[in-house]
């Protein structure tokens, strides 16, 4: 729409319109107030008032003309006078909209044409002026956008401000209910047409207005994302520098901003719930002595600490929360590319590159890229005495992930080691390297082979903190990840000792909702008791053996050493069956469970006699006999060896050797289709939990997921402490983050060079010690400060006021006695010198 200036009068009209407004703008405001109250009534004073404004437009448009070669601009009391009528007739405009139709575009004319010449009172007065015909809805926010973006640029900062506030609020203000997403298209366009032109200040102060929108989450959709990273590949070096810094400290800004964030979300994060039996806290409080309970409540607050802990960074890596203006490129790979090229060309000062880097490196692992150039060029900057090496190498870290080919990145990997870990290194970069060789090996498993991980495991054993511990980080991850490569020394308990990590390429897909085995072992745990009766029920009817049939023993037979052998190893196989599956499904379930089993030992007893079966019964007694005749041969083996024995020892009678062995193998054959059976029931509850895998969750099954979840955590942090035994702990010493968590995650410099000391200089060491001395008094003798104690006795009065015992108050008394009688006896023989004869 194209817009109107203002037009232009003759001088006797405009002398004219002078002499009738005269004395008015002192009554403007009380004028203002009048025609709000009666609009009608006054008409004839605005249209006196409006042909005021046109004639003082110009006249100052004159005075302007006929002043641009001397210093001063138009005159100050016209000037001040149009700013007053301008701001008047701007206030009264709703109340009378055909006469002043053409305000707007007088004012947009005027600022349009002679912005930069207006005095500064004026000019902002019209701003004004102008802005409050927007917010009455009189002219639209699209026709004046371009109007405010250059008033931006001429060089008013009081200008600047007014129009840059204005323009963000009144598109907040418009989308403050719901969006309205036509209106939005059509500044966007506008904005994205200042941002992509040439020009570098009108197109800052576009890219300002968009991020501070996107900021605020008013426009928090792609095609400003889209917008903020293309400005990326701006010509102008400020541009692209202030849109890499928005891109890498959106987290900053994120978190400065307040406004639009919940209270109720930070609420949860700061106080997260723990959940804690009663029975745990009654321990800490009530039982034991008082050093006990004072060791127990300083534990259970460590615990309910790191429990918080836990959960806040749960929290932090939930997917939920995470937002990264990256995460919405259309064409991340392109958007990689582009930029990676732009870095090898550039000149820019070593900070812009090493912004440029992290953005590409961020980019890289977020999306899972393959950008095969980009380690090759790190390669070149890897060196100890490199600048920000620390920075750089974070940068290395975030660009692997599992999807890049291992062959690509292993001349860096290989480069990092050699450059930084060998015996000639300082300390410190071979804590960095190591701590970076973990993270690498954390994101790409495949990097690491045997012989260069026990190398690098060796420095567990150093003198220097920061290398043992990131030493002992590496053996920590590589027991979860695959623990074959270390030493067995070193492999310590690991929870899966079979575990590899996964080929390039391969992908885990989850078949299953995950924590959904925590309900089928609340539902088994809940029928603990009841299996605990049925298992001492089965261990009377085991005692009472001997009154089977004989028969059996031809079946089966053999010794009781064999069969323990074969439940060590059913029971190894039913533990690890429940460690891949992470269910107790192998072990005893409920009372229907051995309702399953007394069913099955009836139908195994009349199986000769039945003879209507279904196919089902017949596999499991096929499956029932394999497993008891798979155990014959082992068992009469054994008997025909402990019979050759008894033959050559010669002891007993044949009938008695009969009668113990057929004593035995009834035993024998009553644990042994005990054990097969169970093992069928729970092959068959686990083809159950199988099917019911598939049925769907309702709201309060997820509930109680998470209640669960938060138990189990409990008890390993309670377990962890010493606090409650008989929990395995293995499982709780490190939790391998997932390939989306790592991705997601920021690696921080500062934490590749956690615990290195940094040699302080002379001042620092000064400094500290001189805070050290603030608190200490002035120095005194230890003698002096025993003097002028103050209080009660020391330990050693008291000892010796101490009352003593009668029987040694009685051998005292007796003890001085005999000496005084021995030194008196002594005293009568005694020389005493001449002077004692006198």
């Amino acid at each position: 729409m194209p817009r109107k200036h203002a037009p232009a009068f003759t001088p006797e009209a405009a002398s004219a319109s002078a002499s009738t407004g005269a004395g008015q703008p002192h009554n403007l405001p009380v004028l203002q107030a009048k025609m709000k109250r009666d609009p009608e009534g006054y008409e004839e004073e605005l249209r006196q008032l409006y042909r005021h404004f046109e004639s003082s437009v110009f006249l100052f448009q004159q005075q302007a003309a006929l002043a641009t070669t001397s210093s001063s601009g138009g005159g100050g009391e016209v000037a001040k006078e149009l700013g007053d009528l301008a701001l008047f007739l701007a206030h009264v405009a709703p109340f009378y909209p055909d006469d002043l139709a053409d305000l707007p575009d007088q004012i947009g004319g005027l600022l349009d044409t002679n912005a930069r010449g207006l005095p500064p009172g004026l000019r902002a007065h019209l701003v004004q002026a102008l802005i409050l015909l927007v917010n009455r809805k009189i002219v639209d926010l699209e026709d004046t956008v371009e109007l405010f973006v250059e008033l931006q640029v001429i060089g008013d900062r009081a200008v600047k401000k007014l129009a840059f506030s204005h323009i963000v609020h009144s598109i907040r203000r418009m989308n403050q209910k719901h969006k309205n997403d036509t209106r939005n298209r059509k500044l966007q366009n506008i904005l994205f047409k200042f941002l992509q032109a040439e020009e570098e200040s009108r197109a800052k102060r576009a890219f300002t207005i968009l991020c501070d929108l996107h900021r605020r989450r008013v426009w928090f959709d792609e095609r400003t994302t889209n917008a903020i990273c293309d400005a990326c590949f701006h010509p102008s070096s400020r541009i692209m520098i202030a849109a890499i810094s928005f891109l890498l400290g959106y987290e900053n800004a994120e978190q400065e901003d307040d406004s639009d964030a919940s209270s109720s979300e930070d609420e949860a994060d700061k106080n997260p719930q723990v959940l804690l039996s009663k029975q745990d806290v009654y321990k800490a409080n009530h039982k034991g002595t008082a050093a006990s309970k004072k060791k127990k409540k300083a534990k259970l607050q460590r615990v309910i600490r790191s429990m918080k802990r836990q959960q806040r960074k749960s929290v932090e890596d939930a997917g939920s929360s995470y937002y990264s203006p990256l995460t919405y490129l259309k064409d991340a790979q392109g958007f990689a590319e582009k930029l990676f090229s732009r870095l090898q060309k550039c000149n820019e000062r070593f900070e812009v590159r090493m912004m440029m880097l992290k953005v590409i490196a961020r980019t890289v692992g977020l999306h899972h890229l393959v950008l095969l150039n980009f380690y090759p060029y790190l390669q070149r900057y890897v060196q100890p005495h490199q600048r920000d090496v620390t920075t750089l190498l974070a940068a290395a870290v975030q660009a692997c992930h599992d999807m890049v080919p291992p062959d690509a990145v292993e001349p860096l990997f290989k480069q990092i080691v050699n450059q930084f870990v060998h015996d000639r290194s300082r300390p410190e970069a071979i804590a960095v390297g190591l701590n970076v060789v973990r993270e690498i090996c954390m994101r790409m498993p495949l990097m690491m082979n045997e012989d260069l991980l026990q190398d690098l495991v060796l420095y567990k054993k150093s003198h220097e903190k920061a290398v043992s511990i990131a030493a002992r980080s590496l053996i920590t991850l590589f027991r979860e990840i695959c623990p074959s490569l270390l030493v067995k020394k070193d492999r310590g308990r690991p929870v899966d000792p079979k575990a590899r990590p996964k080929a390039f390429g391969e992908v885990t897909v989850a078949s299953d909702v995950p924590g959904a085995e925590l309900l089928d072992e609340n539902i088994s745990s809940e029928g603990e008791d009841s299996d605990d009766e049925s298992d001492a029920f089965d261990s009377d009817d085991e005692t009472v053996m001997p009154s089977a049939p004989p028969g059996t023993e031809e079946n089966i037979g053999g010794s009781s050493d064999a069969n323990k052998l074969d439940a060590v190893e059913d029971t190894k196989e039913d533990d690890e069956a429940s460690d891949e599956d992470g269910t107790n499904e192998g072990q005893d379930n409920s009372d229907n469970d051995s309702d399953e089993i007394d069913e099955e030992l009836d139908d195994d007893s009349d199986m000769d006699a039945d003879t209507d079966m279904s196919d089902e019964d017949n596999d499991d007694d096929d499956e029932l006999k394999e497993s008891i005749n798979g155990s014959e041969d082992e068992v009469s083996d054994q008997d025909e060896d402990s019979d050759e024995e008894d033959e050559s020892n010669g002891s007993g009678s044949k009938v008695q050797k009969r009668k113990l062995s057929d004593y035995i193998g009834e035993l024998n054959t009553a644990d042994a289709s005990l054990r097969a059976l169970k093992k069928l029931a729970g092959a068959k509850n686990a083809q159950v939990s199988s099917d019911e895998t598939g049925k769907i969750l309702s709201d309060e099954d997820f509930k109680r997921i998470k209640e669960l979840k938060a138990k189990k955590e409990a008890k390993l942090a309670l377990a962890q402490h010493g606090l409650i035994k008989g929990v395995d702990t293995k499982s709780a010493t490190f939790k391998m983050p997932s390939s989306d968590q790592l991705s997601r995650k920021r690696v921080d410099p500062l934490q590749l060079e956690a615990h290195v000391r940094r040699k302080m200089s002379k001042e620092e060491r000064l400094a500290m010690v001189k805070a050290g001395r603030e608190d200490r008094g002035q120095y005194v003798a230890r003698a002096a400060v025993k003097q002028k104690k103050t209080g009660g006795l020391s330990n050693k009065q008291k000892q010796h006021k101490k009352r003593m015992p009668l029987a040694a108050t009685r051998a005292k008394a007796a003890r001085s006695r005999q000496e005084k009688k021995q030194q008196r006896k002594r005293s009568g023989n005694q020389f005493r010198g001449r002077k004692a004869w006198k």
